[in-house]
This record gives structure tokens, C-alpha cells and sequence, in this order.
């Protein structure tokens, strides 16, 4: 009624004037691609007033805009401008015109040689009182042998706009049945409407068969993945789209098995500044049962290493940009180091120092009070910038290789140094030895003090850094050995540094401005080489958490959960005996009566050395020994023992290798949570011993998840054929040596992520990614809600 309404509105417009109105102008030209591919530019020049209907116009409504090109290879569709959208009062209802003038462009590819490519355009156009009939145009374009190439630049125009690049993958459900998969990547800015978007707004997605009418059929809509739904004041609609990615799953049914290959014709509408209609024509082959994971993709990342690997393929995996946030690791890091300066304080080396150092300023201060605190508050700040200097060369190497402070906190042989170091540490604690830097170091920087200015301040910082070593030494490498093993790599290195360095230099700083503070501090005496021994006892503990990460990686199978709880009572035990005055070292003062403090303390680490005793007790449900919380990634798990020895975690189903877990998720139809770990990843110990027991998530990963733990720093050695060469994600190569250098290529080149622990949750099949991965979560509430949320993604993509 309404196409009539408007041929009506001709015949009776058509009355009152005789002339005859061309109110469209229509020029073609042609820019060049390539020698076989060709920009057909059609420009319309349109008369004040009139207006020309879109290439896409709701049935019902004026006949639209249509191009046909003879004898030629169309490339996508024709693009078309911005124009105008509105609710016309004859038509009742919105569509979209253009006025004053309109380009549209086609890219085509034609036969080497061709001099001219022929088509036409119907059109209708109308202004405000009347039509007029569609009018078919012959279109000619020359393609001369001299035109010059088209220069193409980012989103310029003229050009072709594809804002949508797509991608096919195919899964087997039975014999019969098919989800055949869509995946959209989507320029940044341009939206693809859902097949659910409201009437009356932009095209939704429509999917179809081709002409293989009776070869199959189409089971229900396509299942999407997450859409954004907003309200669009020109369509005064609320619209559902997609933006950056859209996965689509549209399951089909064979009703001939013998067909090895389907087609689908998707249509809809992607639009920023201007809309394009999307008219592709996917072929999906039926032949291969894994086509996803089983296919033999020859590489990885620039042909840099053989699928073999892994059985996935990046591409194929639905990636989600994952900034983890570090901030409150940070944050606790600097705390340590915080806490790692006030212990370096009150050490032999550093306590007597403040008065001294501080009386130098405040007489040097006497003429101008001003000048002596700015001075010692620049010399907090020298102490303060010494320490981060030293944290400089790992943001160097880490900057070169991603994985190289991984590979130095998991080194076999740097471990055992650390091992042998931090026992060295100790018994110069005890009072056994002295450690010192070369005193000409000491003489230099002395000699730079006399320098004058800001540069005599800091050679002075310089120097309280070389002279307090015996005692800081110790400190520091427990913070560099333990900021290596974490997870932040040099980051949480530089906020260990500068935690010490704030600590070590605010008392400076603080008792210069306000002397008289200084009569609170306590005398020194026999109290700061008890200090000492105190951190010589830590630090021959720490000693043994060293050499466990070596025993683990390279699984000696020396020092076991028994072996290691039995030294740590020993080293807290000894603590123990010693602040209680039953043992003694070479600098000790003879004690003749312990203090209300020392009492206390001693009270605290007996307490302590008996919580480390429970922990020889028997877990029924796991038949392991108990899981002490405060030991969380000190000690080796608990399923690392002579007596009651555990493959698994938590007596979890778990494996370790990636395609043998994907083979029995399939198997099992589960979905898969890939477990990026470590033998020597404090972190990780904490998740798996004292989170993922916890009621709230140990239902999920029990009954619901197929668990892959991968174990980055596993040392053992690939077989010959998987030691291959490939690329760094920050460039440059590496040759894959051991099973960690295999699970750590893994992670950094799928998920753009290199620490540990790390969680990814994916499809049963490995490629699609249900939930944004998670990293370090202590919080047992808000890890099994991130599992909770997997679930049910999987359970709507496989419903």
C-alpha cells in the first residue's frame, strides 16, 4: 500500500508541471589498488530539496538505492555516507537519505587488462510534496592502465571501509550436529548490532542458509557472547550491540551426514560516524571432528615455534585485554620493605649513627636553622635514592626478557647461592664474623663529603650505606631474593627498596628538625647485638626456603615437608632457648636479669615453635599433614612428603599438560581452568593451601572444572623435538629448554601475561575464554564468585 501510496503521489504531482526534472547528477571515477583491484567511486550531486534514499530501506518505504556492477569480483559492499535518518510523515516510518550529495565506493577486482567496467544504479528520489519513479542510470567506468594507485591511509577516506574482521571455527556435537562458530573482531568506535537490537533502529545481525536448503537445518538463533545495550536518541530505541568483539555460535543439523561443508549468509549493520552494511558468505568444512584443536598449525607468533606444543592456536582463543592492577601487592611490598628498614635501625651498625649524623647537621645548622633541616631532609632523601638506585639493573634485564627474573628466583644453582648466602648472613649476625665492603670504597665516598653542597650530602648517604652493610646486607638480600620470587618481578623490587630507603632515612630527617626527640631514643648497649642475633636466627630460617625452591624445582626430593618443619622448629626453638639467656654468642653481654620484653618475646616464638609442631598433624580428608597458613609459600606442600606423599593438590583432579586436560574436558563436556603456577611461587602455595580448601570454592573446582596446573619453573628437560627457537613477546628469540620455559612461552604469548598465579577459565574445547583471568585473589568470596561467573558463561554458550 504504501509503494502504491507513493506512485500515486506521482501520478497526481506529476499533474502540475510539464518539464522534465533530473534532480540527480551522477559522475563516476575509478582509483587504483592493486593491477586487478579497483575503487569504483560513484558520486551522486543532489538538487536543494530532493533527497536520496539509502541502499537500505525497511520494506514498505521508497524503493532504495541499488548498484549493479557487471563482470566483475565484488569485495564487500558498496560503502555508502553518513546521511540523514528521519520519521517521514508519508512513509510512517524512520529512514535514512541523503542531501546536497552522496559518494559511494566499491572495491571490485577484475580481469588483468580490463579498460572499463559497466553497471547502473536504480534510485528514487522525492522532496517535500512529491516523488519520483525509480530511474534506472547507466554507470561507465574507464580503468585507463595509467591510473594511479590509491593511497590508503588509517580510517582515510576515499577507501574501502572493514571496521569487522572474521573469523570460522567449527565444533562436532554428535554426528549430526554442528556449532558453527562466528568471531568478529571490531575496529575501536564501531558497534555490530545484535540479532535481539530493537525494531525501528540500526539492522540487527540476520544469519541464513545459503541455497543448501535441504542439507541442513538451523537449530534455534545463534547464542551470543556479552552485548551492550545503550538508547539512541535518533532511534529513540534502546539498542543492543557489540563492541571490539562478538562471538557467535550457531548450531546446525544435518539432515545429509555425508556433506563435508556448509555456508551461511550473515547480514547486519556496523556503524560509527557512518553505518556499512555487513553481506558476508561464510564456508565451514564438517571434515575434521577437532578442526579448532587438532588441526596442524604450523606455528606460533611469526612462525616462532611448532603447535605441536600446545594443540591451540592464539588466534583461535577469545582473548580478553587483561591489566591486572598491582597496586596492593605494591603496596604490601613496600610495607616489608618498611618494616625491613625500622629492623635495619636498630642494628649496631645504623643505631649509634642517627645521633651522631644528626648532631653534624643541626651544629652546621646553628647560624640558620633553615639550612641544617633542609640539609638533613635532602640527606633522607640521598638514603632514600641510594637504595633505589639499586633496584635500577633488574628494570634493565626484566625490560630485555620478560621471563628473566622468573628464571633467576627459579635458577637451581641461584638458589643454593642464596641458600649458602643467607647462612653466611647468620652466623655474622651471631657475632662470629664481621662483614664489610673494601674500606677503599669507604675512603672514597668519605673523600666526596668534603665536596660541599648537595654533592657531599649524598656521597654522605653513600657513605652510610657502605659503612652499615654488615648489618643492612642481610636485610636487603632477603629483600631481593624475595622480591625475585614474587610476582611483580623488579616493579616490587623498587617498592622493597623504597620502603627500606623511607625507613632508614625518616629518622634523619625527623630528629634533625625536632632534636629534642632524641632523648626518647633508648642508649645503645646489649640490646642492639640481641637485635642482631634475633635476625640471625630469621635469617638462617629464611636460609632453608632456598633451598627448598631448588629441591622442588629440580625435584630432588631432599628436603620434604618433615625435613623442613624439623629445621624450623630447631632455628624458632633456638631463638627461643636464647632470648630465654640458655644460649649464648661471642658479643653477648652477661645478662643478669631478663627483661619484661625479652620475656614476652620469647614467650611469642615458644608459642610459635609449637604452632609449627601441629604442623605434623593429619589431615583426614586430604590424608596429608596440616597446611599451616603462616608457612604459606615458605614451606614445600604439604603433598610433598616421605610419609604421606600427594601428586595432587587438595586431592583435586588436576593435570599437567595441557592437551591431555583439554582431551578429557571435551571428554567430560567441563569447562577448563588453566592454573599458570610455580614449585617456588609463594603465591601460589597461599591460593592452593588456604583458598581453594575453603567451602565456598572447593565445590567448584571439585565438581564443576578441569584443572591444568602448568608450572612455569619446572626444570625438568623437553624431549628433543619440542627444544625449539622461538619469539619473545617484547622481541628477540629464545630456545625452549625445559617444561617451564614451555608453560611460560604458553602464557606470555596466549595471554599477554607473565605472573604467577594466574587463572585463565576456558570452554571445554580451549578456545573461547569465559571470564576475565585473575591473578593473586586471597579473598575466598571473591574467587568463588570469578568461578561462578565461569560457570555460567559456559553453561549459556553450551546450552
Amino acid at each position: 500500500m504504501k509503494k502504491l501510496l507513493a506512485i500515486l503521489l506521482f501520478i497526481i504531482t506529476g499533474q502540475g508541471f510539464a518539464q522534465i526534472l533530473e534532480p540527480v547528477k551522477w559522475l563516476t571515477s575509478v582509483e587504483k589498488v592493486s593491477d586487478t583491484e579497483f575503487i569504483l567511486k560513484t558520486t551522486a550531486t543532489i538538487d536543494k530539496g530532493w533527497h536520496l534514499y539509502s541502499q537500505n530501506v525497511p520494506d514498505g518505504g521508497p524503493i532504495p538505492t541499488t548498484f549493479v556492477y557487471n563482470d566483475v569480483e565484488k569485495i564487500g559492499i558498496t560503502s555508502e555516507p553518513e546521511g540523514h535518518v528521519v520519521d517521514d510523515p508519508i512513509f510512517s516510518m524512520r529512514i535514512k537519505y541523503f542531501g546536497d550529495s552522496a559518494e559511494f565506493l566499491q572495491k571490485v577486482k577484475v580481469s588483468k587488462g580490463t579498460k572499463k567496467v559497466t553497471g547502473s544504479v536504480d534510485f528514487m528520489v522525492c522532496d517535500d510534496s512529491r516523488c519520483l519513479p525509480p530511474t534506472t542510470i547507466d554507470l561507465t567506468f574507464e580503468i585507463p592502465s595509467d591510473t594511479p594507485k590509491l593511497k590508503v591511509g588509517f580510517n582515510k577516506q576515499p577507501g574501502i571501509l572493514e571496521p569487522v574482521k572474521w573469523k570460522t571455527s567449527t565444533q562436532k556435537i554428535s554426528e549430526t550436529e554442528y556449532d558453527l562458530i562466528l568471531e568478529a573482531r571490531i575496529e575501536e568506535g564501531w558497534h555490530v548490532y545484535s540479532q535481539y537490537t530493537a525494531e525501528g533502529g540500526s539492522l540487527p545481525i540476520v544469519i541464513e542458509k545459503t541455497n543448501n536448503v535441504d542439507e541442513f537445518d538451523l537449530v534455534g538463533k545463534a547464542i551470543e557472547s556479552d552485548t551492550i545495550k545503550k538508547y539512541n536518541e535518533i532511534f529513540k530505541v534502546h539498542e543492543t550491540y557489540f563492541d571490539n568483539s562478538a562471538i557467535l555460535k550457531q548450531r546446525i543439523k544435518l539432515n545429509k551426514p555425508e556433506i563435508s561443508q556448509v555456508s551461511l549468509i550473515l547480514t547486519g549493520q556496523v556503524c560509527k560516524e557512518v553505518c556499512l552494511q555487513i553481506d558476508e558468505t561464510f564456508h565451514f568444512s564438517l571434515n575434521d571432528e577437532d578442526i579448532v584443536l587438532d588441526k596442524a598449525i604450523a606455528s606460533l607468533d611469526n612462525n616462532s615455534a611448532n603447535m605441536q606444543l600446545y594443540g591451540m592456536n592464539p588466534e583461535d582463543v577469545q582473548l580478553i585485554d587483561t591489566n591486572l592492577k598491582q597496586s596492593k601487592s605494591l603496596w604490601a611490598i613496600f610495607g616489608l620493605g618498611f618494616l625491613g628498614g625500622l629492623l635495619a635501625l636498630l642494628t649496631p651498625c645504623v643505631f649509634p649513627m642517627i645521633p651522631l649524623t644528626v648532631s653534624f647537621f643541626t651544629k652546621n645548622g646553628e647560624k640558620s636553622k633553615g639550612s641544617g633541616i633542609s640539609k638533613a631532609l635532602l640527606y633522607g632523601f640521598f638514603i632514600l635514592l641510594v637504595y633505589l638506585l639499586l633496584s635500577v639493573p633488574f628494570h634493565l634485564l626484566d625490560s630485555v626478557n620478560e621471563d628473566i627474573l622468573n628464571e633467576i628466583s627459579t635458577n637451581i644453582w641461584l638458589n643454593v647461592v642464596f641458600f649458602i648466602i643467607f647462612v653466611f648472613f647468620a652466623f655474622s649476625f651471631f657475632g662470629y664474623y664481621e662483614l664489610t665492603l673494601p674500606a677503599s670504597w669507604t675512603t672514597k665516598t668519605t673523600k666526596g663529603e668534603n665536596a660541599g653542597g648537595i654533592i657531599g650530602i649524598f656521597f654522605m648517604a653513600l657513605t652510610l650505606a657502605i659503612v652499615s652493610f654488615s648489618c643492612t646486607g642481610p636485610i636487603l638480600g632477603s629483600l631481593l631474593a624475595g622480591s625475585l620470587s614474587s610476582d611483580g618481578g623488579a616493579w616490587q623490587l623498587t617498592a622493597g627498596m623504597a620502603g627500606f630507603g623511607v625507613s632508614l632515612g625518616l629518622p634523619f630527617a625527623l630528629f634533625a628538625m625536632f632534636p629534642n626527640m632524641m632523648n626518647a631514643l633508648p642508649k645503645s648497649g646489649g640490646w642492639l647485638n640481641t637485635t642482631k642475633v634475633v635476625l640471625g636466627f630469621l635469617e638462617l630460617a629464611l636460609a632453608f626456603k632456598f633451598l627448598s625452591n631448588a629441591d622442588l624445582v629440580d625435584h630432588w626430593g631432599i628436603l620434604k615437608i618433615e625435613a623442613f618443619l624439623g629445621i624450623w622448629i630447631l632455628c624458632f626453638g633456638g631463638l627461643a632457648l636464647y632470648l630465654f639467656g640458655k644460649i649464648k654468642f661471642p658479643h653477648d653481654s652477661p645478662i643478669k636479669k631478663l627483661s619484661f620484653f625479652r620475656i614476652s618475646t620469647g614467650i611469642l616464638v615458644a608459642a610459635f615453635t609449637l604452632y609449627l609442631i601441629s604442623g605434623f598433624r593429619v589431615n583426614k580428608e586430604t590424608n596429608t599433614f596440616t597446611s599451616l597458613t603462616l608457612l604459606s609459600g615458605l614451606a614445600p606442600p604439604v603433598g610433598y612428603s616421605w610419609f604421606l606423599p600427594s601428586t595432587t593438590t587438595n586431592n583435586l583432579k588436576t593435570f599437567k599438560d595441557l592437551k591431555e586436560g583439554i582431551a578429557y574436558a571435551k571428554k567430560v563436556n567441563k569447562p577448563i581452568m588453566i592454573d599458570f603456577t610455580g614449585y617456588a611461587c609463594v603465591n601460589c602455595r597461599k591460593m592452593e593451601e588456604h583458598v581453594w580448601p575453603t567451602e565456598e570454592v572447593d565445590g567448584y573446582l571439585k565438581n564443576d572444572y578441569v584443572i591444568i596446573s602448568l608450572y612455569v619453573d619446572d626444570k625438568k628437560e623437553l624431549p628433543d623435538d619440542q627444544k625449539l627457537e622461538v619469539n619473545r613477546v617484547n622481541g628477540g628469540t629464545r630456545v625452549l629448554k625445559n617444561y617451564g620455559h614451555k608453560w611460560a612461552n604458553f602464557q606470555t604469548q596466549f595471554f599477554k601475561s607473565n605472573s604467577q598465579p594466574y587463572y585463565v577459565l576456558l570452554s571445554s574445547n580451549g578456545t573461547q575464554m569465559l571470564e576475565e583471568p585473575v591473578g593473586y585473589t586471597p579473598d575466598k568470596v571473591e574467587y568463588a564468585q570469578f568461578l561462578k561467573d565461569g560457570i555460567e558463561r559456559f553453561k549459556a554458550l553450551t546450552k
